[in-house]
């Protein structure tokens, strides 16, 4: 049986050096736990514009159709602010998804005890939170047509179309259905069906997916606004929230602070199962590039790690292994270990991009 098969695309800024520690892990994985996985890379974002003139060749898109998963760092940075549209960095990683049909992006908010002050919310708000935004990916109203700038009379006009079809909010349904089962068995719609009728048609076919295939799970429906100020006020009320492109976009961020750090968060990408039997993937840390930080070894590689952990356990299906790898995780936090994102608490010990990684491959060293 062939090794499971990983394409990295480290990307730009702080992408590189975060990726570096996820390789630790990996050759860490390979050495003691006899796990070893067929690793290429390529590149994606700023820097494949830099050698090819494109945020994503072809050859790199047609690699990531081929593995089991994709793990990617970050894209962009100021240096590509005054590219065209059509070749900034961020449509690299919008091709990939767009293209590999990852159509459910999962992003989980989950509060580690150790870093529970860490919130800008009262402690017992958030500790020990743990949810899970699913987040429709490949419509909406970032994909609609029409959309542009055009010119009406003597003004300009900027249009966005938002647009969803029943197949395309049934199949997100569908993982955010699946995903309670193994969780909480509570899943939150969110959506704004007093105002826009795609929200009306989403609130609908979530509801007949529910009663026809999901009766077990319990469903609620809220207003997307609403739910924003409800993850504010009190977050551990929800389990699995379930939203379209743009409002996933904005509570799944909104959600990630709740913990502190966006230094901290992962994310999965899923798609359609392939003739293995597993989904298209692609796994990424939630945060931006950082080119401000770039280069320097402050960067959290902790988003990135998790990332990886997702890709065992939804890609790999290594689920006792992606726990192992959160404990890890989790017991350096407990030590008080800290990256710059993460400073100011008393009693902590602050280190590098490299330190940090190698504390957690310490860890996983305990653990056998």
């Amino acid at each position: 049986m062939s090794n499971p098969s990983l394409l990295i695309l480290a990307g730009d800024g702080i992408g590189p050096e975060v990726m570096t520690e996820v390789r630790k892990i990996i050759d860490w994985y390979g050495a003691k736990r006899d796990v070893t996985f067929d690793v290429s890379e390529g590149l994606v974002g700023g820097c494949s514009y830099d050698a090819h003139g494109t945020p994503l060749t072809d050859e790199t898109m047609a690699r990531a159709q081929e593995v089991d998963a994709v793990l990617l760092g970050a894209v962009g940075g100021p240096k590509y602010d005054n590219l065209d549209f059509s070749v900034k960095p961020e449509r690299g990683l919008l091709r990939l998804r767009k293209e590999m049909d990852l159509y459910a992006n999962l992003r989980p908010a989950q509060c580690f005890d150790a870093l529970a002050d860490f919130s800008s919310l009262k402690k017992d708000v958030v500790a020990g939170l743990d949810i899970m935004i699913v987040r429709e990916l490949t419509s909406g109203i970032y994909f609609g047509e029409p959309r542009g700038i055009i010119k009406e009379g003597n003004e300009r006009v900027g249009i966005n179309t938002q647009r969803y079809t029943e197949s395309e909010i049934a199949r997100v349904a569908r993982s955010a259905f699946e995903l309670a089962r193994k969780r909480g068995n509570k899943v939150c719609s969110m959506e704004k069906a007093n105002v826009m009728e795609s929200g009306i048609l989403w609130r609908d076919v979530v509801t007949e997916v529910h009663q026809a295939e999901y009766s077990d799970v319990e469903l609620s429906h809220m207003y997307a606004d609403a739910g924003a100020m409800q993850l504010c006020r009190w977050p551990k009320q929800f389990d699995v929230i379930v939203t379209d492109n743009l409002f996933g976009d904005l509570l799944s961020d909104a959600a990630a602070m709740l913990t502190g750090s966006l230094g901290m968060l992962p994310s999965a990408s899923l798609g359609a199962p392939m003739e293995n039997g597993r989904p298209k993937a692609l796994y990424e840390p939630v945060h931006g590039s950082a080119p401000d930080i770039a280069g320097q070894g402050k960067a959290n590689p902790i988003a990135c790690i998790l990332s990886f952990a997702m890709a065992l356990r939804y890609s790999f299906d290594m689920g006792t292994e992606a726990d192992r790898l959160e404990k890890a995780v989790e017991d350096v936090l407990a030590d008080g270990l800290r990256t710059a994102d993460l400073l100011g608490e008393e009693g902590v010990s602050p280190v590098s991009t490299s330190e940090m990684g190698d504390a957690i491959v310490a860890k996983l060293e305990a653990s056998l």
